[in-house]
């Protein structure tokens, strides 16, 4: 009942700021602009009948076939009013959303991973840098559109007793999968 309440408030007092919402499994969800997102978080930390001041945290989602082809998800914690918050927001591959860093510093890790993982740009971000791939990887590993196998190979040479990477060529024939089980009975 609480949560109802505070989810009707919430709509109330942020209209422009929120595209669509829904409560799902207990949790009040949002979708907003990317546009929006500073002034909302600013909001959502700071107002007396809010209070989200933890940022639990930050994943994005990859969804190929959409305009806007991720979706950032942020996970936000009022103590004070024991309530979960989780804000969505979707962009295309060349559209920045602005870091929230200033607000919640503890967002910085994370926006770093969204970036490394997904290719996300965190505009006014104080360090935007890899976190989980090396400096020098090509790409961005959980798009669905990345190679399994990814684009080189990293080996130890050890004719030249040194690391190389080197690009990889693979061709792969066409394979056919036999999908019928073997333990459907009454096939014996």
């Amino acid at each position: 009942m609480h949560n109802q309440l505070f989810f009707k408030s919430l709509i109330a007092t942020l209209p422009k700021w929120i595209n669509k919402s829904k409560i799902s499994k207990k949790e009040i969800c949002i979708y907003t602009n990317p546009d929006n997102l500073f002034q909302m978080f600013f909001f959502l930390k700071n107002h007396t009948n809010t209070r989200f001041r933890v940022l639990i945290d930050i994943c994005g989602v990859d969804y190929p076939s959409r305009k806007d082809r991720f979706e950032v998800v942020y996970n936000l914690l009022s103590i004070q009013y024991n309530s979960r918050l989780r804000v969505h927001t979707r962009v295309d591959e060349i559209t920045p959303i602005c870091s929230v860093v200033k607000i919640f510093p503890a967002a910085g890790w994370w926006e770093r991973e969204v970036w490394d993982m997904f290719g996300v740009y965190f505009s006014n971000h104080p360090d935007l840098r890899r976190i989980l791939t090396d400096y020098g990887f090509e790409g961005h590993p959980l798009r669905k559109d990345f190679p399994l196998s990814g684009y080189v190979e990293v080996r130890y040479d050890d004719s030249e007793k040194r690391v190389i990477s080197e690009p990889i060529e693979m061709t792969q024939e066409f394979r056919y999968f036999d999908f019928s089980s073997p333990w459907v009975p009454g096939d014996g």
